[in-house]
Order: structure tokens, then sequence, then C-alpha cells
């Protein structure tokens, strides 16, 4: 089956990867699409991972069916038409010559960086590398950013993407954000993703140093990527 050549996707929080409406059908052996939502709580860190452990518990209690190859999904699938148009649609830009057997998808994270209009773009390297006072980058109280990453999707379709940003301060939570960035095709060209734009803290109060966790957690479970930083 030929493909048109893939090429970079750029998404803004609130948009979705663009993929046909699958049928009933469709439905028995595909993942429905995520939408993109955001949730910010403030309390303290012990707080987060109590959420973390109750999404982990949520998790366990959803039973998959066994994860397919792609080549093996589409052979299983040829007898259905309907179903088949709508997957090949969903793995347009898929080379299916360069995907392996390896039915478990395979997430990169390429950069992160920050984009804020007092200064160049930010990109920060991965995984994260201090600067000589052991902070990973800083900001101005006030400062208006957005966060921007760049991620690759091989082997298989990636289910539930989400991101999670959690932000201490003196040991006490003060932020904590999740975003559903939803379900990906494998390509070689990466996904870009911008979240809203946001305002550091300012006032005396706010100033000082803060410590975050961050990481990358499809529907699975496995997570694509996670580090703690002091901002």
């Amino acid at each position: 089956m030929s493909t048109p050549a893939s090429k970079e996707v750029i998404l803004k929080e609130g948009e979705e990867p663009a993929s046909a409406e699958p049928s009933d059908s469709e439905n028995e052996l595909n993942r429905k699409m995520s939408s993109a939502s955001v949730c910010s709580t403030d309390g303290g860190e012990d707080d987060d991972d109590d959420g973390e452990e109750e999404d982990d518990e949520k998790n366990a209690h959803v039973v998959l069916g066994p994860q397919l190859a792609l080549k093996e999904q589409l052979e299983m699938d040829k007898d259905d038409e309907s179903l088949r148009k709508w997957k090949e649609q969903l793995l347009a830009g898929v080379d299916l010559s360069e995907v392996g057997e390896n039915p478990d998808p395979e997430v990169k994270i390429n950069s992160l960086s920050i984009i804020t209009p007092d200064r160049p773009d930010l990109v920060l390297p991965i995984p994260f590398v201090p600067n000589a006072k052991g902070y990973a980058f800083s900001l101005k109280d006030g400062s208006r950013y957005r966060l921007k990453f760049a991620f690759t999707v091989s082997n298989n379709i990636v289910s539930g993407l989400r991101y999670t940003n959690t932000v201490w301060k003196a040991g006490v939570r003060v932020e904590n954000t999740k975003v559903m960035l939803g379900t990906f095709s494998p390509q070689k060209e990466p996904y870009t993703y911008e979240l809203e734009e946001e305002t550091t803290p300012s006032g005396i109060f706010a100033r000082g140093s803060y410590s975050a966790r961050t990481k990358f957690v499809d529907d699975d479970g496995k997570k694509s990527f996670g580090n703690e930083l002091l901002l």
C-alpha cells in the first residue's frame, strides 16, 4: 500500500490529531481519539503522590486487549472494508515498510522549549541539564510564556498520551497540571505540541526557587519521559 510522505504536525492545546470518524465495528479493535483537557489543582506534595496512585488504580481495572503490530492489525481487518479504510486514513502518513514487528509503541521526547516574548526561545536539553547555579532555567516574575515540546512516535499507534507537570515551592505543591494530548500514529517527522500561555507568579512571596516533576504517560501506563528539575 503506497502512502503519502509524512510531515511535521503542529498542535496547540485544545486541538486533536486529525482522523476519520470510526464506525461501531471499528471501535471493537481501536481506541477512541482522546480529547484535549487541562486540570490544575493546588495542594501538598503528598497529595500529588496520592493522585498518581489513584490514577494507577483506575488504570489497573481497565483490561485492554493484546497489542498487535500495525501490519498484523491491517491484515486482520482486510475483510472489513469500513474498518480498513478508517485505519488507512489514520495511518495515511505511515510508511509500513519502515514499521517493525514490535507491537509496542515508542514515544521519544525530542525537546522541550520555553517560549516567551521577553527572550529568545529556550530549548531545554533532554535529559535536563542544570546550569552553573543548579537551575534548569529562570524567568522573571510576571513573565508570559508557553511550553512547547516535540516528540516522535514509532512502531505503533500510541493512545491516550498525556503530559503531567507538578511544581513545588519550599516542599508545598503549588501547581499540578495534567494535559491529555491525544492519540498519535507513528511517523518519521516529529509532532509539536504547544500548551496555552501562562504567567509566572509575581510578588515578593512568589519569588524564589521551584522544583518540578514532568512526565509523559500513555493509556497503557507506559512512561515515555520523566524528569525532575529545579527552576
